[in-house]
């Protein structure tokens, strides 16, 4: 029985393996791209498109000359692919500020006061984070516009910070917390706002990171509300609204630019990778 168990504990390491392999693949090869000559892949990107059904299709997996014309393209010679990368930055960073302030402490309200109101301002929340884009793109277009924060980067930044989302998220987990952490600090004579700053944000910190990592992916993949709230501006437009863009115009330096966009990203989940499976695992709890 033991060895069946074994066996088939290695069975299912190779498949998770395997499957590991198939899903880096396409970063592992815009990783070796991205050491191309520029004329290189202008002409690699010319043959989309172009292939015979009678014959499989030329793989390049390496490239013929390594080269950082690439690299020196987009931190060099032209800075847009880097200032664009700059702006996505600002966005995440901004957005990712604003929520540590404001999110854990609306969830912290949410899910240890009683109030009048309480439980259908968690209702609307539920249905704000259920809603997509698309049906709240109007009215928040016409909220932004009266407030006077249209084309600018408050009309990404500030609805971001109230992102339902998270505040369910968290929520969720802290209303999980036994009262005694509370009431043992409450008979000790701390406040609120100590119990929150001392016991309830440390306790939390494994959701808090999930959430966070979580945040800057969204953040940093921002499409549809720039394209919408920034409309007169593309000199704010972050780096994640201009890939189809340069695909299409063949520039030869787009893998550089897509490693340059995967690396925060893949930074930020090394970073907080305990912290996403242990706020999964234990939401999944409550």
């Amino acid at each position: 029985m033991r060895q069946m168990k074994g066996i088939r504990l290695r069975m299912i390491q190779i498949l998770l393996g395997l499957l590991a392999v198939i899903l880096l693949f396409p970063m592992v090869q815009t990783f070796l791209y991205s050491f191309s000559s520029m004329t290189e892949m202008q002409a690699f990107m010319k043959t989309r498109g172009s292939y015979d059904e009678t014959r499989w299709m030329e793989a390049h997996l390496i490239p013929n000359r390594v080269s950082l014309l690439q690299y020196h393209q987009i931190l060099i010679a032209d800075n847009t692919v880097l200032r664009l990368f700059l702006n996505s930055v600002f966005y995440a960073l901004t957005i990712l500020l604003g929520q540590a302030v404001v999110i854990p402490a609306m969830s912290f309200g949410l899910a240890k006061f009683r109030f009048p109101g309480r439980n259908a301002l968690f209702f609307v929340i539920i249905l704000l984070m259920l809603l997509p884009f698309q049906v709240t793109m109007v009215p928040n277009v016409l909220t932004l516009r009266s407030m006077g924060l249209l084309d600018s980067v408050w009309a990404i930044i500030i609805p971001m910070w109230f992102a339902p989302f998270y505040i369910f998220l968290i929520r969720q987990f802290m209303v999980g917390l036994p009262a005694e952490l509370t009431e043992a600090a409450e008979m000790d004579g701390a406040g609120t706002l100590s119990v929150y700053l001392r016991i309830i944000l440390p306790v939390s910190r494994p959701i808090l990171g999930a959430a966070a990592a979580l945040s800057f992916a969204e953040s940093w993949n921002l499409v549809e509300q720039p394209l919408t709230y920034l409309t007169t501006r593309t000199d704010l437009q972050p780096l994640s609204t201009m890939f189809n863009q340069l695909a299409a115009e063949n520039t030869g330096f787009e893998f550089a630019g897509a490693t340059l966009y995967i690396l925060p990203a893949l930074f930020i989940y090394l970073f907080f990778q305990e912290d996403i499976l242990s706020g999964i695992a234990l939401t999944e709890l409550k």
